[in-house]
């Protein structure tokens, strides 16, 4: 008979091989996954800028170069124009209100003013006739005056006796209306007489003014061309210092051109260029303050320019109180202007990691220091020594602030 085999229970060899394999395989596709989530780069220790993240006092500046510049400047515009024909005061010189820089020579002003000279010597004759002939108008408006007074006078005398004598009836009553219709006429004739007279006076009233207000005109101009004559003498408009002249004998000045610039020297500014991320905190009256031979000076910002070239924007400083003694046009001061009053934050070292993340991210140590990970962080104000961290790192921390440029898109930086 046959006998029945009865199948053993319980893991076989086989099946504990296909265990081992299955689970070198997970662990297999763990590693990958993983690897693939989070890539290293390996580099040593001591090539590193490693920073340790503080809890202190954050203070809100900036550092600016700063150049010392006349607390204004005055250009030197000509008002007339002409050949340049002797230069009294070279660039450099000190110079008075007033003192002649240089002289220009213009032929054709020069005949402007001999017209507008014969033009005020004609006028003047004119008015001097006029003035005569007026005159004389008037005399003999006076005399025609009198003549009609003395009409009416004989009128109405003769009215009166003949008045007398028809009432006595010594004359004819013609001879009686004739002497009322005369004297009659010679009153009307003497209101007629007196109303000429009048416009006859604001006639010449009028003329006269005309003829003044024109003589006033021509000697205005006549001034006025005198004046331009005296604008071929180029004067110093301030007491300074003489800048660029940009003018040589025999060279043709045009009128209005700008031949040099005079510096006042009363005083003295500080000029600044800003990097354009602060456009928006910088304001007039924010104080500064630099330090030369041990001694600190303060400043503050006059005026702000709104213009931005090349990625920065000029500031006007001025002294508050004292000024450095051997202070020059030209030099160049380091200023530390205070943007904010300081406050106390978290603080991270500046350094070049800024360049590659924008202040985005940070790889940050573990405790054993061995490796660094990435962490997004946030990064409020920053000064020439330290970025204000608002969150994302915790003061005793420890990061790397060199460059990352050699880091790529890694996260995790290995350190040996």
């Amino acid at each position: 008979m046959d006998k029945v085999i009865v199948k053993k229970k319980g893991l076989k060899k086989k099946h504990i091989l296909w265990g081992i394999g299955a689970i070198l395989f997970i662990g297999l596709l763990l590693q990958i996954s993983l690897s693939s989530h989070q890539s290293a780069y390996r580099t040593e220790k001591d090539k590193l800028t490693i920073s340790t993240i503080t809890d202190g006092q954050f203070n809100d500046y900036i550092t600016i170069i700063g150049q010392v510049e006349p607390i204004s400047t005055i250009y030197l515009d000509v008002e007339e124009g002409g050949k340049v024909e002797e230069i009294y005061i070279e660039e450099g010189e000190m110079v008075q209100k007033g003192d002649v820089i240089l002289k220009l020579r213009n032929n054709d002003l020069n005949t402007s003013i001999m017209n507008s000279e014969s033009q005020l010597a004609y006028h003047a004759n004119e008015m001097r006739n006029t003035q005569i002939q007026m005159e004389q108008q008037q005399i003999q408006n006076k005399r025609q005056n009198l003549q009609m007074d003395l009409q009416v006078v004989r009128a109405k005398r003769r009215y009166n006796q003949n008045k007398r004598l028809f009432k006595e009836e010594l004359i004819a009553k013609e001879d009686y209306i004739q002497a009322q219709e005369e004297y009659e006429l010679a009153i009307k004739e003497q209101e007629l007489t007196t109303q000429k007279l009048i416009q006859d006076s604001i006639f010449r009233n009028n003329q006269k003014s005309r003829m003044d207000e024109s003589l006033k005109n021509t000697r205005l101009s006549l001034q006025m061309a005198r004046k331009r004559l005296d604008n071929l003498n180029v004067k110093a408009p301030f007491n300074g210092q003489l800048g660029l002249l940009d003018a040589e004998i025999g060279q043709s000045i045009n009128r209005g051109q700008r031949l040099g610039l005079v510096h006042v020297l009363t005083d003295f500014k500080i000029s600044a260029q800003i990097d354009e991320h602060y456009i928006d905190r910088i304001k007039r009256k924010l104080q500064a303050s630099f330090e030369r031979n041990d001694n600190n000076y303060s400043l503050s910002i006059k005026k702000v320019y709104p213009e931005v070239r090349e990625g920065q924007f000029e500031v006007d400083l001025v002294f508050n109180q004292e000024r450095p003694g051997n202070i020059r046009t030209g030099q160049t001061y380091h200023i530390k202007l205070e943007l904010g009053q300081p406050a106390q934050s978290i603080l991270i070292p500046r350094g070049g990691f800024f360049q590659n993340t924008g202040g985005q991210w940070v790889y940050v140590l573990n405790e054993k220091e061995t490796e660094a990970t990435k962490r997004n962080i946030k990064i409020g104000k920053q000064n020439p020594k330290y970025y204000e961290v608002i969150e994302g790192l915790k003061p005793g921390e420890k990061v790397i602030t060199s460059s990352y440029d050699l880091f790529g898109e890694n996260d995790r930086i290995i350190l040996k």
